[in-house]
């Protein structure tokens, strides 16, 4: 008679068990989200000690409950910058909303794999039902659909991979790609660098992606385009995919969209559209008309987790033929079978590189649901409100001047205060030291923009708690620290900016909302 093994529950907690500590990490969340506008943004990190406080030693034994909240309390307002925050400008990152973040909990509860659709039939059609819809937004056709991501950076992939398998033949799955010659992809100076690090990972090398000219506003030029793939078809090597940005990462400019799709289509080349940030304004009826010519795409990602205000982490790529996907990742193998009411619904696992994915899809659909479409239309429009304001709140300040015109909803400005005479390359020290200061200081945190050589702030709103006094902070909390920038960058302070009221030249001098 064989030994019956007798139960092991030590990982098994109870409903009680769970109620009682998600309880808890509800009530840290909660006291999170009342704190937030009081809190810092940013502290200051020194890798060591972040270590030494969240690190802990993995232990043999359970530890007790208080002690798992206690470091999680640790881990929230001691040790994580606070991209929730209303003062956080820097990056695409979006706030994460309280439904998505409630729907997140669940879908882990929950655990379903999309990497087959028995096991988990219901998100697997929820994932189905919401890319259909993105790609509605967006106008492409009755067939269109696509999948969700961990980011911009594996939606573009997966969209070049079906660009290459299609362009150069499937038979590149099997052979690869050294029977073919050298190919070419075409990007803006401006895009993104996951365009070049796709053509690495697709064996295509990133010296296959070629930078295309932009004009004065950062968007690509058409004729530089034309003429780039004229010169390759003369020099005998094969152009494969176009790669328009839609919302680049420090201006936020848009490619012109229709030029470049005419372009790819008198040449036959795929037409990619990487709308990863600026995407979302197809959710915004006053702002969809800037994505004119993205309904003309073979292949667009979006990122959810960038301005459609969702947690980390949600890409998504879409196709203008979802098929073309199964076309580039199906795979055969004994162990994958699938009986006869399985086939009738979609298989990601045949539908992109992974197999095992998570359910990342429902806090992006929650969010939607809860909110509503139009919702989110207005918040996106007023976003790209906060951005202009603060441009005009910038050209009205006589030590702080705009990089370019606010573009969606970033503003990229640069310190110069009033007589400054010492050069621009001295200029951008200062504002380098300018901006490390602004993060160090807690109350806001922005980014850096490097415009036409020269280095400035950048601010980037798309946080659905974000509002005019914020903006009107940052550029105050710039004005107060603007003279120590000028001290530590030559060593002495300069009579442009050291001034007896250095105390009162932050919201005094802004002009009335």
């Amino acid at each position: 008679m064989p030994t019956r093994p007798s139960p092991v529950t030590d990982l098994a907690w109870s409903a009680e068990q769970a109620s009682e500590f998600g309880g808890q990490v509800l009530d840290l969340w909660t006291e999170l989200l009342e704190r937030l506008p009081q809190l810092p943004v940013n502290r200051e990190f020194d890798p060591v000690d972040v270590a030494a406080a969240v690190a802990l030693p993995v232990p043999e034994e359970p530890m007790p409950v208080d002690e798992l909240v206690a470091h999680l309390r640790e881990l929230t307002f001691e040790q994580s910058l606070l991209m929730g925050h209303p003062g956080f400008f820097a990056y695409i990152s979006g706030a994460g909303t309280v439904p998505g973040a409630a729907a997140e909990l669940l879908a882990a509860g929950l655990n379903p794999n999309l990497g087959g659709y028995r096991l988990g039939a219901g998100a697997a059609e929820i994932e189905l039902h919401l890319t259909r819809w993105l790609a509605g937004r967006f106008g492409l056709p009755e067939g269109a659909g696509g999948m969700i991501m961990s980011g911009g950076a594996m939606a573009n992939f997966v969209a070049l991979k079906c660009a290459r398998d299609i362009g150069l033949g499937h038979d590149v799955r099997e052979r690869g790609v050294r029977e073919h010659g050298p190919v070419a992809l075409y990007a803006s100076e401006e895009a993104h660098v996951v365009i070049r690090r796709a053509a690495d990972m697709l064996g295509l090398g990133a010296d296959a992606v070629r930078a295309i000219a932009i004009d004065a506003q950062q968007r690509m030029l058409p004729d530089a385009l034309e003429a780039a793939i004229r010169r390759d078809l003369d020099a005998g090597v094969r152009p494969l995919a176009v790669c328009a940005t839609a919302g680049t990462t420090t201006t936020g400019s848009i490619d012109p969209l229709p030029a470049i799709a005419r372009i790819a289509e008198q040449h036959g080349l795929w037409f990619h559209v990487d709308a990863a940030y600026g995407g979302a304004v197809a959710l915004s009826d006053e702002l969809r008309g800037l994505l004119d010519g993205a309904e003309r795409a073979d292949s667009l990602a979006i990122d959810p987790h960038k301005w459609l205000y969702t947690s980390q982490s949600a890409g998504c790529v879409l196709l203008r033929d979802f098929g073309a996907l199964s076309r580039s990742f199906h795979s055969d193998a004994s162990y994958i079978w699938l009986d006869e009411a399985a086939r009738q619904g979609v298989d990601f696992a045949m539908h992109g590189p992974q197999f095992s994915r998570g359910f990342a899809a429902l806090k992006v659909w929650i969010s939607l649901l809860a909110h509503g479409r139009a919702a989110y239309g207005r918040r996106i429009a007023h976003d790209v409100a906060l951005a202009r304001y603060l441009g005009e709140l910038v050209e009205q300040h006589p030590d702080f001047g705009l990089m370019c015109e606010p573009r969606l909803s970033i503003c990229c400005f640069r310190y110069r205060p009033a007589g400054w005479s010492q050069g621009e390359e001295q200029l951008d020290r200062v504002n380098e030291r300018l901006m490390t200061a602004i993060m160090a200081d807690g109350r806001v945190y922005c980014s850096n923009a490097v415009i036409d050589g020269r280095f400035g702030l950048r601010a980037c709103i798309v946080n659905f708690r974000t509002e005019a006094e914020d903006v009107e902070r940052l550029l105050a909390v710039a004005t107060e620290l603007g003279p120590q920038a000028i001290t530590g960058a030559s060593g002495s302070p300069a009579s442009a900016a050291s001034r007896s009221d250095s105390e009162n030249s932050g919201s005094s001098r802004l002009p009335a909302r």
